[in-house]
This record gives structure tokens, sequence and C-alpha cells, in this order.
């Protein structure tokens, strides 16, 4: 991560940065657009100064919280399959999907106010994750734990129809036990 000017942040700045998106993420699905921004500086444990240097706007806060949420998910799989057999790995992914998919419906809201701005926060969003979701499925698949049919669109479409029915905070039980089919559903039968 760098500064405006190509410099690397330094290690507290990052921190502090993470604290904020992380604050926003929260808040802003607490309160949607009637989220202020001294809570969420407050809730970070950063000055109002702090967050509007990284952040001089609102749109720019929610864009960057949004953007962030996407990277950790997309930047999960090669640390995950780094740690982890393929199909653990995938199934890790899937939970942290349902992570994304709860903190984008929470900002559901601010995120819409942010693409009436005229910016589009989801530009290459489904790319980054169909590149991740390939890279766990084609790791599963070579390791011979899950049919090697399975499409990544069709994960994907999955995967999203899991986080529209159980994505709110208090299904994520449900959510689980869906995933857990998913991915049962993926162990058994093979291509052709």
């Amino acid at each position: 991560m760098t500064t405006g000017t190509g410099r690397p942040l330094r290690a507290d700045a990052r921190r502090n940065r993470e604290k904020i998106l992380s604050a926003a993420v929260r808040v802003f699905a607490e309160d949607g657009l009637e989220a202020h921004l001294e809570r969420i500086a407050k809730e970070a444990g950063v000055g109002s100064g702090t967050l509007y240097r990284n952040f001089p706007t609102r749109e720019a806060l929610i864009e960057a919280a949004y953007r962030n949420e996407l990277s950790r998910l997309c930047d999960a799989a090669p640390e995950l399959l780094a740690t982890m057999p393929p199909r653990e790995a995938l199934r890790a992914w899937m939970g942290r999907f349902i992570d994304y998919a709860t903190a984008k419906l929470g900002m559901a809201d601010a995120l819409r106010a942010v693409v009436d701005s005229g910016v589009n926060p989801y530009a290459h969003s489904r790319e980054l994750m169909m590149t991740a979701l390939t890279s766990l499925l084609d790791a599963a698949t070579a390791a011979g734990t899950i049919r090697s049919d399975t499409s990544p669109g069709d994960m994907f479409a999955a995967l999203t129809g899991v986080a529209l029915a159980s994505g709110k905070p208090d299904q994520r039980d449900q959510a689980e036990r869906l995933l857990d089919l998913v991915l049962d559903g993926l162990r058994y039968g093979t291509a052709g």
C-alpha cells in the first residue's frame, strides 16, 4: 500500500487505514446513509483528521471500504491454498465469500450512493472473484477432491444464491449449512 506520492505507507498509517475501513463496513451496515463519519473514526480509534486525510469524502470511504472487502476475499485464495488442502481451502474461501456478501449487503444503500455519484465501485469485482474461485476449483479438481465438471460460473452462482438467501448476520448458521451442502454436491460424481 502506498501514499499518493508512491511512497509506502508507514506501518502505523497502514494499521489506521485498515481500522478505519473495518469500522466503516460495520457502521455503514448498521446505519446506512445516516452513518456519521465521526462515529467511524471513534470506532476505529483514530481522530477525525486521520479519517479525512485518508478519505476526503464519504464516497471515497465507502468505495475504499468495499474494495478492501473485495481484496480481502480475493487475496485469501492463494493464502488458503498455501496453508490448507485444496478442498478445505475452497470451503474456507466460501465462508469468506459469505462474509464479503454480508458486508456488501449491509452497505447496499451507501454503495448505491457511490454509484449515483458516478463512481462504479464494482468495476472488475466479478473478474477478480472469478480468478480467485478458479484457482481454488482448479486446485481441488487436480487433487481429485471435487468433481471435474464444476465451472467457476456455476460455483459463483451457487455462492451468490446462498448469500442472497442467507446473507444476513443472523442467518450465518444457515449459510454455513448451505455452503456445506454445496461443497458436498461437488464431491460426488465425475464429468462425462
